[in-house]
């Protein structure tokens, strides 16, 4: 798959679309064969238990898997999530995560892929997403 958009187009979408929430991440790395985002984890993600929210786990995974459908297929801001499942692996700790990105079929309606989610000083992932975007026509 070739490469619409740069990391640094991506970071300027970010910041121009989603201005609440661009401080949050950081684009890693962005290639045909890749993508990987990283979140800064801050006192608002945490959850009782020492523990980063589910529904920060899952910000992380739906922006990761966003805009790497995004370097693929362009600005396509209208560009949705239809489905997303997540499987909560192991607890993260209180540290920032990674995400790394896999599209698995890109059709002209639709883009399939995964996203696994890493927590500093683990290993393994702590978080495993699939999901299903809408590209829109025109």
């Amino acid at each position: 798959m070739q490469q619409l958009m740069t990391k640094e187009s991506l970071d300027k979408f970010l910041n121009k679309e989603f201005p609440q929430v661009s401080k949050n991440f950081k684009i890693l790395n962005v290639s045909d064969q890749s993508f990987s985002m990283l979140m800064y984890i801050t006192e608002e993600h945490l959850r009782p238990g020492a523990t980063v929210s589910g529904p920060t786990m899952f910000l992380l995974a739906d922006v990761t898997f966003y805009l790497a459908t995004l370097s693929i297929i362009g600005p396509k801001s209208l560009t949705v999530t239809t489905n997303c499942s997540i499987n909560f692996l192991r607890k993260p700790n209180e540290k920032n995560l990674t995400s790394k990105a896999r599209i698995l079929k890109l059709g002209k309606t639709l883009s399939v892929g995964d996203v696994l989610i890493y927590s500093e000083d683990i290993d393994e992932p702590v978080a495993h997403a699939s999901l299903t975007y809408s590209i829109p026509q025109k």
